[in-house]
């Protein structure tokens, strides 16, 4: 890594920052710069009116092209903020992100080939900045061995126009890792509550501090340029030195918007930020459907006391249940963002959490997650195949990435995948005890082959991890050669609504078992429920007993 001498010669000599407006701090931004982005979808973090005026100055023929964007999640609202701001053709070479499924203009510049894209694993990126600050080399990791990331397969890039590899194979101490280089960063974008006289930021009203304090350090040892977006200024000296998240040596230029928001849905909420705790009760239910059907079926996995990761999409509905239940102070819930405890958000707000009881930088909260500091983890899937592996990253027409996904998959001593069994008009009531099945989706999530390898079931069965999929309908296991079917639901029959879906011939478990019919009920499951869920099961006859129509065949 070379720093920038131009950026260099760019920074202030002494004094506090430099208070500019939207405008003058964007016109910084230099043809041919690597801008790190901070923030989180949903608008958590994000330095909105910075990308908002960018995108508008280089709308207007006036702002700089060319620039390589590195940002560790993904970051809009689905709906045109965010990145999808910048996606402009011309404004960006490259790109080099974690996520991309939060701007979906971006995404479709991907598969358009309009410049180079990358997708390595959330955590690997929040790390690597760290690397960046400590000017250092890279990272060297065990997180995308086996997967899209690997060299060996894909190196992470996603489209045709990009073909420089820039992850690498290496070997220490007799063991496989990769290593991803440091990139030099030229200047970044960051956002935080309060800043004072002197240039030192707060993050009082912010639901998560991600990688905040590591862009800035890693842009301003490169000899870049740190612009942070904040909502007001304090005096000089005036804030608590517990508080600063970013001190004012690492700050450079600051635009203030009185407007900002804490979240796209959200203008401020203090049960996000740990200044007030709210009732759970308020909490909006969720309503018994498919979906949660899936996640009271995987929220019996959890044992009192476990360390839980929750996924974006379905598997967020664990935590709902959770709450309704009466059992969230039987575990604690966590979030890749740096969220310990609470109940997490779903939807385009996941990265937050009402009533948190830590919130971790991002790549501490990746560090304890990739050692080994999960007991389980749930987390969706687009595509599953026969094999056991599975792809949230790129499939059909989308770019989504992987977000956190491989840093979590790779490490959970167990995970529970959590999806539908098909999509695109699925249409599964549970009813009194039952699921009835009122209409399929128009294809199967269950394939042959992935498109793309985000979770390597090789790779899991060498780790030894419990590796479980849950739908609607039916429970798989992840065995020796591949799936195995181990539960069926009640009403489902096996053989023409499982079976006959798939691509190809799965292993049926000797021990199938129906789901228990209470997960299909619309009361609550009850205090007691989780205790003896296993007994319950295990006490069952075999449903291969009371099923004729399940192929002898499949059960070799």
């Amino acid at each position: 890594m070379t720093k920038s001498t131009t950026a260099r010669a760019r920074r202030r000599v002494r004094g506090g920052p430099r208070f500019a407006s939207a405008r003058e701090a964007v016109a910084m931004v230099r043809p041919g710069d690597t801008l790190a982005i901070g923030g989180s979808g949903g608008g958590l973090l994000e330095p909105d009116l910075l990308l908002r005026t960018l995108g508008e100055v280089y709308r207007e023929g006036n702002g700089p092209g060319g620039l390589t964007l590195v940002h560790t999640t993904g970051i809009g609202d689905r709906e045109g903020g965010g990145m999808d701001h910048l996606a402009q053709r011309g404004l960006a070479r490259r790109i080099i992100a974690g996520n991309w499924g939060m701007a979906p203009r971006m995404s479709q510049m991907v598969l358009d080939n309009e410049f180079e894209a990358y997708n390595f694993p959330q955590g690997v990126m929040s790390q690597l900045l760290r690397e960046i600050a400590g000017g250092r080399p890279g990272l060297v990791t065990h997180v995308g061995l086996g997967t899209f990331c690997d060299p060996r397969k894909e190196g992470g890039r996603l489209n045709a126009v990009t073909t420089e590899d820039l992850v690498q194979v290496i070997e220490l101490n007799g063991r496989e890792w990769l290593f991803y280089p440091s990139i030099n960063l030229d200047v970044c974008f960051i956002r935080g509550t309060t800043v004072d006289e002197d240039g030192n930021i707060s993050l009082e009203e912010e639901g998560a501090n991600l990688e905040t304090l590591s862009v800035a350090q890693a842009t301003r040892n490169s000899g870049g340029l740190v612009i942070a977006q904040v909502k007001q200024v304090a005096q000089a000296g005036s804030l608590d030195p517990r508080s600063v998240v970013v001190p004012g040596i690492c700050v450079d230029v600051v635009v203030v918007n009185p407007e900002q928001r804490q979240l796209v849905t959200h203008d401020y909420n203090p049960a996000f930020s740990g200044q007030l705790r709210q009732s759970l009760s308020r909490l909006e239910k969720f309503p018994l459907d498919q979906r949660k059907v899936v996640a009271r079926r995987a929220v019996s996995e959890i044992h009192d006391g476990d360390v839980v990761n929750l996924g974006v999409g379905i598997a967020d509905g664990v935590a709902s249940v959770a709450a309704e239940e009466g059992w969230s102070d039987r575990f604690t819930l966590t979030i890749e963002q740096g969220l310990v405890g609470g109940v997490p958000a779903r939807g385009v707000i996941f990265g937050v959490a009402t009533n948190p009881v830590a919130i971790l930088d991002q790549p501490y909260q990746f560090d304890f997650y990739d050692g080994g500091g999960l007991d389980i983890a749930f987390l969706g899937f687009a595509q599953v195949d026969l094999a056991g592996n599975v792809n949230v990253s790129k499939f059909g027409s989308r770019v989504v990435g992987t977000g956190g996904f491989v840093n979590i998959s790779q490490n959970a001593a167990t995970v529970v995948f959590c999806g539908t069994f098909s999509a695109g008009g699925l249409r599964a009531l549970p009813v009194d005890g039952r699921l009835h099945l009122d209409a399929e989706g128009r294809h199967t999530k269950f394939v042959e082959n992935v498109e793309q390898v985000t979770f390597s079931a090789e790779q899991a069965r060498l780790r030894g991890q419990r590796i479980l999929y849950v739908t609607e309908r039916a429970v798989f296991t992840l065995g020796e050669n591949g799936l195995v079917l181990t539960e069926v639901a009640p009403g489902i029959d096996v053989q023409t609504q499982v079976l006959d879906q798939l691509p190809g011939h799965v292993e049926v478990s000797a021990d199938l078992v129906e789901v228990e019919p209470a997960i299909f009920r619309d009361l609550p499951l009850g205090p007691a429920w989780r205790e003896d869920f296993r007994a319950r099961v295990e006490s069952r006859p075999s449903v291969g007993q009371r099923l004729p129509l399940l192929a002898p065949s499949a059960r070799k």
